[in-house]
């Protein structure tokens, strides 16, 4: 798995997001155990308070699950994971039409550039 940082926010929030997609896509599935702290701190070349205070945030979320025994494992409540991926897909278009609207360009105009691009894909 490829793990990427950049300057502008904190590590343990880009790795709360990237573990968040990962969960949303699957590679972790409903009621499947997480890796260690110190196995995805490796992974991701952090330390393992950063990748311990992400995991703490994806049980905050309500995406993960915690067993001082069993580890962590991601939430088996579909509506839970659902709602997260709704959640993201509405932060990216929210997003996208910012930009939009600092070049100029309304409501109407983003639904003709999704439609172009949909046409491309």
């Amino acid at each position: 798995m490829d793990w990427t940082f950049t300057d502008d926010r904190p590590i343990w929030q880009q790795l709360t997001e990237q573990l968040t997609v990962r969960i949303l896509k699957g590679e972790y599935p409903p009621g499947g155990r997480l890796p260690a702290v110190r196995e995805l701190a490796s992974q991701a070349g952090v330390n393992p308070n950063t990748m311990q205070r992400a995991l703490a945030q994806l049980e905050a979320d309500g995406l993960a699950v915690g067993s001082r025994t069993a580890g962590r494992t991601v939430t088996e409540d579909a509506a839970v994971i659902e709602a997260a991926a709704k959640a993201r897909a509405r932060a990216a278009v929210a997003a996208c039409l910012e930009v939009l609207s600092q070049l100029g360009y309304g409501a109407e105009d983003a639904l003709v550039f999704v439609k172009e691009e949909l046409h491309h894909a």
